[in-house]
């Protein structure tokens, strides 16, 4: 939600037929062609676990952030 919020504020009003408005949160998702950050997140989260399954007994896990 915050960037989106700075994304909007970046990419400024947009004037249709003389009168300005802001962008909706639809038209910036078209404009960056991005998926929800929380399905960004999940995907993650997702991709971390099968990794960590399938890693040998003996290692130790380390999150790289």
């Amino acid at each position: 939600m915050w960037d989106r919020r700075i994304l909007i504020r970046i990419h400024g009003p947009v004037a249709e037929q003389g009168i300005w408005r802001i962008r909706t949160n639809q038209e910036m998702r078209e404009l960056h062609n991005d998926l929800d950050k929380i399905v960004d997140i999940k995907k993650e989260r997702s991709e971390w676990i099968r990794h960590v399954v399938r890693m040998d007994q003996g290692r130790t896990v380390k999150k790289i952030f």
